[in-house]
Order: C-alpha cells, then structure tokens, then sequence
C-alpha cells in the first residue's frame, strides 16, 4: 500500500481539525478554579461583615455605657446590649467583656469565627474589637 493510498492521513487531518468537545473539556478544566474563586469572594465577604458588625456593636455598647446608665449600668446590661446589636448574626452575649479601665468602660469581643466550606478553609481566625469609651 502507498503511502498516498494509506487512510491514515486523512484522518489524522480530521482528528486535529475536530473541535466538538474544546468548550466540554475548556469547562471541566476551568470551572473548579472559578467556583473556588467564587466561594473563596464570597466567605471574605461574609468575615468582613461579620468584623464589621462585631466593631459596630462594641462602639454602640460603649456609647451607651457612657451616655445612658440607667439602660447600660452593669456589665451584664452593656453585654446584652452589645448583643442586641448584632441582629443579623445573634452573636452571644457571652462574646463581649466589660471592664473599667482608666479611659472609662472598655467593651471587648472575641469571637472564633467558621467558615462556611470548612473543607476548603480549615482555618478558624479569631476576630476582635475593642473600644473604651470615657463615661459622663
């Protein structure tokens, strides 16, 4: 058999001009990074808002520890407020500590955060916040 007559050629010529499957395997290799970068946006978001409501609740308990007594006294009340402040997350009033320190009533919060996908982010930051506020 000649080289000419031989059907090899013919379809090697049509195996690599074949596109069917480019987009199929162009999406199983591309699609886990992208969720992942998706997942990865997503859980950041969700500990930035969780600091960010965490810092919110200490300012507003020190504030009413300086400026209303009569609701925010004890510390027990300036914990249950601080805790009330944090709706969206219900976070425990047992994560805020209150002392007076030489600045005034300082509220403090410690929280250990989770993260949602534990299987991807095995890590458990711990978030803070702390504000001392001079009492009238």
């Amino acid at each position: 058999m000649s080289r000419l007559n031989s059907p090899l050629p013919g379809r090697r010529r049509g195996l690599l001009a074949a596109r069917e499957g480019a987009a199929a395997v162009e999406t199983a290799l591309l699609l886990p990074a992208l969720l992942l970068v998706l997942l990865g946006v997503m859980e950041f978001g969700r500990l930035a808002w969780t600091q960010t409501t965490l810092n919110f609740a200490v300012q507003e308990a020190a504030r009413c520890a300086a400026v209303r007594p009569d609701l925010c006294g004890a510390p027990a009340q300036i914990a249950a407020y601080a805790a009330g402040r944090t709706a969206p997350l219900n976070i425990a009033a047992s994560a805020f500590i209150v002392t007076t320190q030489p600045c005034g009533t300082q509220v403090r919060a410690s929280l250990s955060y989770r993260f949602l996908a534990k299987a991807i982010f095995r890590v458990a930051p711990t978030l803070t916040a702390r504000v001392c506020r001079v009492t009238a």
